[in-house]
């Protein structure tokens, strides 16, 4: 039921076009390194106001003295949507297509439905091109796995996934 409670509070949340502040908006930039700011820069801004959100809690967990490379795991974990383009409502219409027709038998799927499904692998491929940490691509990767596939460390894949899920 929380997923469900997650999903229409990030849909409802999606349709407002208000920009993040301009405070959010310079810690996140203050974040992130050249190449991340880009990225993090083209972000739809319903993206970009909820990535901020998810490095504030991992702050607001880890201490003002978060590693930088968490933080840009924060603000990064979904910048592969830039690659298939959809909005808010194609968005949700994929998401639910998947739910339906379940995670296996959409794995394959091409064209911008596959690259929104597949957004963990294609913006983990947009940080390798830039200066990104290790730490960062492999959350971005991993975000969407379940805790034993994860490559990064336990208690920090812990925290990104509560503030991430919140």
């Amino acid at each position: 039921m929380g997923s469900v409670v997650h999903l229409a509070t990030r849909f409802f949340g999606s349709l407002s076009d208000r920009p993040p502040s301009s405070l959010d908006t310079e810690f996140a930039l203050g974040a992130l390194r050249p190449g991340e700011r880009l990225l993090w820069q083209r972000l739809r801004v319903e993206d970009r106001r909820h990535s901020i959100g998810v490095a504030r809690a991992v702050q607001a967990e880890l201490g003002r003295q978060a590693p930088r490379p968490v933080l840009a795991a924060a603000l990064l974990h979904d910048c592969g949507k830039l690659v298939c383009g959809y909005g808010t409502f194609r968005r949700t219409g994929t998401t639910i297509v998947a739910a339906v027709a379940g995670r296996r038998r959409v794995a394959g799927w091409s064209g911008k439905m596959g690259q929104y499904l597949r957004h963990p692998e294609l913006g983990a491929e947009l940080l390798a091109d830039g200066d990104s940490d290790a730490l960062t691509i492999a959350w971005t990767a991993e975000h969407l796995l379940p805790p034993e596939a994860w490559t990064v460390p336990r208690d920090l894949g812990e925290v990104l996934k509560r503030a991430d899920d919140d």
